[in-house]
């Protein structure tokens, strides 16, 4: 939804709105985004007409004139004008987990039963340590060449790295994951068996 140009200025406290053409809200007050520059919140979703956003408006949307402002608009349907308050709250904390190597007894056998639970539940088998080393043994590969090797649809593949990313255990890249220094540790702690 947002831009990293946005982003950024949403960080900076110099961007405090975005406005969108939708033909319904696609996002609500109070909505936490986690993105690139970590936590933005959704202060406001409100309807305006185009006539009366005013330039300090685009300004605080990060345009330089209204008329900027609303040419953009226009390249994106017809739907109604919504005004989208912004705000930054803070870092992802998946990335600060992720960059935490240290593993207490407390949180390791809390990652068990996580771990353990996704295993259960899967209609495919345990998977999730067979999942870490796989990325661990193979960091950068592309995630279709990945899910090829296991034989799985590329979109369930996905899903699952998804599951062990929220955990702070794996990181994407450009092309495919690696695991964060928190997924080293516990796969470090895990050992080196096939489960």
């Amino acid at each position: 939804m947002l831009s990293r140009w946005v982003l950024d200025g949403v960080v900076a406290g110099e961007i405090t709105c975005a406005f969108r053409r939708w033909a319904s809200p696609h996002a609500r007050s109070g909505t936490r985004m986690r993105t690139q520059v970590g936590v933005v919140v959704v202060t406001e979703v409100t309807e305006v007409q185009p006539q009366d956003i005013t330039e300090d408006q685009a300004a605080a949307a990060g345009y330089r004139s209204r008329s900027g402002l609303l040419s953009s608009l226009d390249k994106y349907g017809s739907g109604s004008v919504w005004r989208v308050g912004l705000r930054h709250v803070g870092e992802d904390p998946r990335e600060v987990l992720r960059q935490r190597p240290e593993l207490d007894a407390e949180e390791r056998a809390d990652l068990d039963r996580r771990l353990a639970r996704m295993d259960a539940s899967s209609r495919h088998g345990p998977w999730t340590r067979h999942l870490l080393r796989l990325i661990r043994d193979r960091p950068g590969v592309r995630a279709a060449e990945l899910a090829e090797s296991q034989n799985r649809p590329v979109a369930r593949f996905k899903s699952d790295v998804w599951k062990l990313k929220e955990l702070g255990l794996t990181e994407s890249l450009r092309v495919g994951y690696r695991l964060s220094p928190r997924g080293e540790a516990y796969l470090a702690h895990c050992g080196s068996g096939a489960s």
